[in-house]
């Protein structure tokens, strides 16, 4: 007996579920054709687990009951993820994970993968149980047992399989971004200049001394301070705009942290976000692990940011000029990227003195206010 991408996705919007992100596997290609022509369900395709973890993240702290869709050669990706942000900050989704390399019977990359599986959901402490066909409804799995979940295109052409997106095209503006960005303020100053243009938009903060550093600067419930899971503040805050798609999204990264996921910047393009607003700080160094230089010594992230197709692309150096920056992006509709160069000298500040699960109470009770 075996269940189609239609039944299945049937099920899980009757249990709730309301906003899905994932990588592809041709064990549910078929759930995924419904979930890409679904009128209600959105499936976001990720460039990574990780990155897909960390999209159901936002989505449910703007009020989404989301779902991660994954092989389980994905566990690997996102173990980080899991560990770091899902867990440690309580956030819930469903993992939707295809179960390769089951008894034994695939191909050889999937073989020890499909062995360790189980294993790797039992040290991560999270509750699974494998999908059966005859008693779907009960179990709305943990994990996708080959065979259970049809294999086909469901009706769908290949013309059919991806959403089109509308976009107005934009001109390239690489003219318009200065050849030479030479900082002249520290991260602490570009972070209070950046506030001066806020009200109350939700601020994803990415992990490291940047959170103390806006700590320090003076606390709001609006903001969400990462602890772990390097690199996902953009798939945070882009999860949260792309369920909320009303409210200015805020997110402040890092040079770092975004070279860990250059994926993310030809999804946000794509999917076009309109209260997107992108800033990152970039001291092209990895402070918070002694300073070790970082490669945008060499290469502009702004420019990349421009090639991927961001709305408005701003290269930023000093006070009057990032807080005008962020002002004109709030105003305008996105995406919007902003990169402010500053030097690498960092500020002596206390940690933040709560929990992963205070911090998460506080930003959905004012996300949802």
């Amino acid at each position: 007996m075996t269940v189609s991408g239609a039944e299945l996705a049937a099920l899980l919007e009757r249990r709730g579920f309301d906003f899905f992100a994932g990588v592809p596997c041709s064990l549910i290609e078929d759930l995924i054709a419904t979930l890409e022509a679904h009128p209600r369900l959105p499936y976001i395709p990720a460039p990574r687990e990780d990155v897909a973890v960390g999209l159901a993240a936002g989505a449910w702290f703007a009020g989404r009951r989301p779902a991660v869709l994954m092989q389980n050669s994905g566990l690997g990706t996102s173990l980080n993820a899991l560990a770091s942000l899902a867990l440690m900050y309580g956030l819930p989704s469903l993992l939707l994970v295809t179960w390769r390399g089951h008894r034994g019977k695939d191909a050889p990359e999937h073989i020890l993968t499909g062995e360790i599986s189980p294993r790797l959901l039992e040290l991560l402490g999270i509750p699974y149980r494998v999908l059966a066909a005859d008693t779907l409804e009960a179990d709305l799995s943990w994990v996708v047992e080959p065979g259970v979940v049809e294999i086909g295109n469901a009706g769908h052409g290949a013309a059919g399989r991806t959403r089109s997106i509308a976009r107005e095209a934009t001109p390239s503006r690489y003219a318009d971004l200065p050849r030479v960005l030479t900082p002249r303020l520290s991260r602490l100053d570009a972070i209070a200049a950046t506030r001066k243009a806020l009200g109350r938009e939700p601020v994803i903060h990415a992990n490291g001394y940047m959170c103390r550093e806006s700590f320090s600067l003076g606390d709001r419930p609006e903001n969400f301070y990462m602890i772990g899971s390097m690199g996902l503040a953009s798939a945070i805050g882009l999860g949260f705009s792309l369920a909320d798609r009303d409210t200015a999204t805020v997110v402040l990264d890092g040079d770092g942290n975004l070279l860990m996921n250059l994926g993310i910047l030809p999804l946000v393009a794509a999917l076009h976000p309109r209260r997107f607003v992108h800033i990152v700080f970039d001291n092209e160094v990895y402070g918070s692990t002694g300073s070790q230089r970082s490669i945008t010594t060499e290469i502009r992230l702004d420019r990349l940011a421009e090639a991927a197709g961001y709305r408005t692309v701003a290269a930023v150096t000093d006070a009057d000029a990032i807080t005008q920056a962020v002002q004109t992006a709030l105003d305008r509709d996105g995406p919007h990227f902003i990169l402010a160069k500053v030097t690498a000298e960092e500020a002596e500040v206390p940690r933040i003195p709560y929990t992963p699960h205070q911090l998460r109470d506080r930003f959905r009770a004012s996300a949802r206010t």
